[in-house]
């Protein structure tokens, strides 16, 4: 199936992808997420024989249905850059960087709906585009995935960011202590380097856990690997070109692009952010086990 009929339906893709991953762990896509034991009670004709305790049947010769309650309910605001540097890259039939965290996003409601857990979405660029607060109805979940849906098809040119600024703001509005997990290149100038990271802190002073999904293109954004010949870099937000051999800018490049994975890694160890390397050639595995290990830490 191509690319683009794919996230023509994200939410069927993405529950693919859920149910896909835990299989992959050996587990139900029910066991252990939403309910936990609470008691029992008799069996009365009707009741889910899938709940029916055999083992207690085994000792007592009666039937008996397993009564369940919900666990705590965890809110989760997915935060996703829209900037057109998270449309890279824009001349292959794979999923760009954007794309990557709508599905990926799309996954851990997807999640988060099996759990009766809450989710809000976030969506900027230099300003705040699109802003739910964190609910776990059907309805809102629909309307979630719908929104996703859009995001995936959008293809604007020349849109820069203001993650600092928007990531202040979310951090104000929305309930204490929920699980804040943004997807975002954190491709900034690297003059509001320091804004980004107050803007970070300032999420974990307000009492909420935070994932920051660092979503790049490895091949190409991390270790620079083109071909050794001329070509014209484009800003994919500002719209600059510059035309050079590729061998002439790496070195350069990559120093620059290392010091600063290392000074985001370093920030987000110190501020208590989980910070994972989420690289869109690879599969959902590692953002989806980063999000269970969190939401397990924090129930």
């Amino acid at each position: 199936m191509q690319l683009q009929q794919q996230l023509e339906n994200i939410e069927l893709l993405a529950k693919q992808v859920v149910e896909g991953f835990i299989i992959g762990l050996h587990k139900s896509p029910f066991h252990g997420f939403s309910v936990e034991f609470a008691e029992h009670r008799l069996y009365n004709t009707g009741d889910n024989l899938k709940h029916i305790d055999w083992k207690v049947f085994g000792r007592s010769d009666k039937l008996f249905i397993k009564k369940y309650e919900e666990e705590t309910n965890l809110r989760c605001q997915l935060v996703i850059d829209s900037s057109s540097s998270m449309l890279f890259p824009q001349d292959r039939q794979v999923a760009n960087k954007l794309q990557f965290s709508c599905l990926a996003a799309a996954s851990i409601a997807t999640i988060l709906k099996k759990q009766l857990d809450a989710s809000g979405l976030s969506i900027f660029d230099t300003d705040l585009k699109f802003h739910t607060k964190c609910k776990s109805n059907t309805v809102h979940q629909k309307m979630l995935m719908t929104e996703l849906e859009k995001l995936a098809k959008l293809n604007t040119p020349n849109q820069s960011t203001s993650a600092s600024k928007i990531l202040h703001q979310i951090a104000e509005n929305i309930h204490k202590r929920s699980l804040v997990v943004i997807f975002s290149d954190m491709l900034d100038k690297v003059s509001e380097t320091d804004e980004i990271f107050d803007a970070l802190q300032h999420l974990k002073y307000n009492k909420h856990e935070v994932i920051l999904f660092h979503v790049q293109d490895k091949k190409y954004e991390v270790d620079f690997e083109f071909e050794n010949r001329p070509y014209e870099f484009i800003d994919l937000e500002s719209g600059e070109t510059l035309k050079m051999n590729s061998t002439q800018l790496k070195d350069a490049y990559t120093q620059q692009m290392t010091e600063y994975r290392k000074q985001l890694n370093l920030k987000c160890g110190q501020f208590g952010i989980d910070i994972v390397d989420a690289d869109i050639n690879e599969g959902f595995d590692k953002v989806l086990l980063s999000y269970l290990i969190k939401r397990n830490k924090m129930i």
